[in-house]
């Protein structure tokens, strides 16, 4: 809301407004983008998330298969869910905002660009997230990275996947900061 409401002296065209994050910064972007969309401001072109954390109650396979492994496996899924919700995790009184799978309505939410690693504990969800967006008309660039994990990219940055990865979402950011 900041930046929008110093576009103007900021340089920023207001019609290009784009929210980025990473793993649970893409949970928290996704959310924000909720918000943003039910209080009507402000109005988002576009949103990246990138590997997100979007679901507190882990019942889909990927957020079980990896124990012990990887930078982020079930087990700091277990503690990362709970510290920010306490109790209520899995719970019946999570908010969309804070949990975007949870949100009922996708309909209206800018074009999207997601991206998830095969070997990610966030892969089924953020495949979930993105088909629910597309079935209610939300323009989706979905990208599945092969043997990838959470953050792949920046523990790996010269893998040949991690630089496939980055130059796909420079190329997506690019086009939606372009003037048409």
């Amino acid at each position: 809301m900041w930046t929008a409401d110093h576009a103007a002296e900021l340089g920023i065209d207001t019609d290009r407004l784009i929210i980025f994050g990473a793993s649970a910064g893409g949970g928290l972007a996704a959310g924000t983008a909720l918000l943003a969309r039910d209080r009507h401001y402000p109005v988002l072109s576009h949103q990246v998330l990138q590997c997100p954390m979007l679901d507190d109650r882990m019942t889909t396979h990927s957020s079980q298969m990896l124990d012990g492994e990887g930078p982020w496996d079930r087990n700091n899924n277990l503690f990362g869910w709970p510290a920010l919700l306490g109790e209520r995790r899995g719970g019946p009184d999570v908010s969309p905002y804070t949990a975007p799978v949870r949100a009922p309505d996708l309909t209206g939410l800018p074009r999207t660009y997601i991206d998830t690693g095969s070997v990610e504990i966030f892969r089924d969800e953020a495949l979930d997230y993105a088909s629910r967006l597309s079935a209610t008309g939300v323009n989706v660039d979905l990208h599945m990275w092969g043997g990838s994990s959470d953050g792949f990219d920046g523990f790996v940055p010269h893998a040949a996947v991690s630089r496939a990865s980055e130059a796909t979402r420079d190329e997506f950011t690019r086009r939606a900061l372009e003037r048409v």
